[in-house]
């Protein structure tokens, strides 16, 4: 039998993670405005965000490598859970996503101090992979107005992609090729080397461009120059309506974290503790807010350039936010970045979230699953922007099925003689007890010769109650019946349950 030996991670600081973080910086700072614009924010709230995240969630840390600050995911279900409430792009639209952030955060640092980090296993795998292939498609059409330049203000994301895709006479060419420039050159370089800095290498060509050229189009536009303005002074009178939306990106958004932790963790053979990087998660989204940012999460880009790099401590995360930090005061710098650019990037961000294939695979693993995935794929079509009530839905569908199953317990059944060797498989419950009796009296009408019934239990991994109740009605329906019955292979933990009933297990 093969031990694995997991060690704890080193929280030892070294030259290395300076590196790593200085390098982990130069991503997160074009990329950090990108997915503010994709929340409906002015770019400068993502380079709040990108610098307070990282310095909170290096403090408590559990994985060295999970770089933190705005991804995807949680912009788009920022936008919208904040689209209902105020106008993209105002202050009360920025001040709304700074409270979010710190519902976000505080719901994730309840679940780190109840030590409940295994509330990241919970959420369904066709919820996950149906949700954000959706997202993904959602991200994109919000992408186009501007990757085409576009101006259109009014409508839902896929009405206004659907305006600037049928409208080609107002394209601007520049645009569509700066877009497609930046695709190219992030895909690309991700293809060759997780160590290639696309992301930055595109902003730099988009800033150069725009200023050799004298470029017209859309720009990014005067950003404020200096530190961000910590700030308790939110609209808490909304804190009602953000509740909900608030804990679905603590969830959700923690689902990926998770899930980059993991997978460095089993190939490093690291211990990980989901509850004290909830914890740090949490930390991260507070500071995010109340630096007038937006939620954040883990970036599975990032969190890999800070590995490869040669990064040994939760500390590069530190280093990568103080770069932020000590780049806000020269900001001024990025203002002729052309729109079109940072459209490209979150384009090429989300090209890894479409998972069609791993749709179609449902329906030849499980068509209950199959419904569940693409139901919260159609879900999130249809209630966009409002995607975390998808999100919702998808949750109460995977249980929905998940009940479903266990309703009808397996049962497998022989004839030995005059023997019925009833077998029940899975988990007996108040649910699915009915299911059992029903089985076992269908198999001895069709049985009428039988003396001796035999219930084995081994393949039983609970008994409940009510189904020990149920088990003690066929046992006195075959007394009276003249019939004998046995309960062996019972499991440890079910004894105490059926003695209390009255029976006898073996």
């Amino acid at each position: 039998m093969t031990n694995f030996i997991f060690a704890e991670p080193s929280h030892q600081f070294s030259f290395r993670d300076i590196v790593a973080g200085l390098g982990v910086a130069l991503m997160l700072i074009p990329g950090s405005m990108a997915y503010a614009e994709l929340a409906g924010l002015s770019s400068h709230h993502g380079l709040y965000a990108a610098a307070a995240a990282p310095i909170a969630a290096a403090l408590c840390a559990s994985s060295p490598y999970l770089q933190t600050g705005p991804v995807t995911i949680t912009a788009l279900l920022t936008l919208g859970a904040l689209l209902p409430l105020a106008e993209p792009g105002t202050v009360e639209f920025a001040s709304l996503a700074a409270l979010l952030a710190v519902v976000c955060g505080l719901v994730r640092i309840g679940v780190g101090l109840m030590k409940a980090g295994w509330v990241s296993y919970l959420m369904s795998r066709a919820v996950m992979t149906g949700f954000v292939s959706a997202a993904a498609i959602l991200i994109v059409c919000s992408q186009l107005p501007s990757a085409l330049g576009v101006n259109v203000s009014e409508g839902g994301v896929l009405r206004r992609a659907l305006f600037a895709l049928t409208d080609p006479g107002s394209w601007e060419i520049l645009a569509l090729i700066l877009t497609a420039a930046s695709v190219i050159v992030i895909v690309g370089g991700r293809a060759m080397h997780p160590l290639v800095p696309g992301v930055l290498v595109a902003a730099l060509g988009g800033l150069l461009f725009s200023i050799v050229s004298g470029y017209e189009g859309s720009t990014v536009g005067e950003i404020p120059v200096g530190l961000p303005p910590l700030s308790i002074d939110l609209p808490w009178s909304s804190l009602p309506a953000l509740f909900l939306p608030g804990a679905v990106i603590a969830v959700v958004g923690f689902a990926d974290s998770a899930s980059i932790a993991r997978v460095f963790a089993n190939e490093d053979r690291q211990r990980w503790n989901p509850s004290r990087e909830f914890l740090s998660q949490g930390m991260a989204n507070v500071a995010a807010g109340l630096a007038g940012g937006l939620p954040v999460g883990g970036s599975f880009a990032r969190s890999s350039v800070n590995r490869l790099s040669g990064a040994r401590s939760r500390w590069s995360g530190l280093v990568a936010g103080f770069a932020v930090l000590a780049f806000l005061p020269f900001t001024e710098v990025l203002a002729p970045l052309p729109r079109a650019v940072l459209s490209g990037i979150v384009i090429a961000a989300v090209w890894p979230l479409f998972r069609v294939k791993e749709l179609a695979r449902l329906w030849a693993m499980s068509g209950p699953q199959a419904v569940v995935g693409w139901g919260t794929f159609g879900l999130t079509l249809a209630l966009a922007p409002r995607v975390e009530q998808a999100v919702v839905l998808g949750v109460v569908m995977a249980t929905a099925a998940h009940m479903w199953r266990e309703l009808s317990p397996g049962v497998e059944t022989r004839i030995e003689g005059e023997e019925l060797h009833f077998e029940p498989k899975g988990v007996l419950w108040f649910g699915s007890a009915p299911a059992l009796e029903d089985a076992l009296l269908s198999s001895l009408a069709e049985k009428p010769d039988v003396q001796r019934i035999i219930v084995h239990c081994d393949g039983l991994g609970r008994i409940d109650l009510t189904a020990a109740q149920g088990i003690a009605r066929i046992a006195e329906q075959a007394k009276v019946a003249g019939l004998k019955m046995e309960i062996r292979g019972v499991p440890e933990h079910a004894y105490r349950v059926l003695e209390a009933v009255g029976l006898e297990p073996m």
